[in-house]
């Protein structure tokens, strides 16, 4: 997928840098190259389990300090 511009007669460098942004923006490449950059693939199964179990081990843990805790 290829943009090409060629200088036109007369046609002064600034003019033809312009163009060139122009037509790279119409054409959605830029676009693509940012969504394959930023891409993340989907977590396993077995890493969102092991995430929730860990969460949920964290939340016991928080109760349980919170229970044997000195009164203030």
């Amino acid at each position: 997928m290829p943009v090409n511009v060629t200088k036109k007669e007369k046609e002064t460098s600034q003019n033809l840098v312009h163009r060139f942004t122009k037509t790279v923006r119409q054409s959605g490449i830029l676009l693509q190259l940012r969504k394959d950059r930023f891409f993340k693939r989907a977590k396993s199964d077995l890493v969102k389990k092991r995430s929730a179990l860990r969460r949920v081990a964290g939340k016991i843990a928080k109760i349980k300090e919170e229970k044997l805790a000195k009164p203030k």
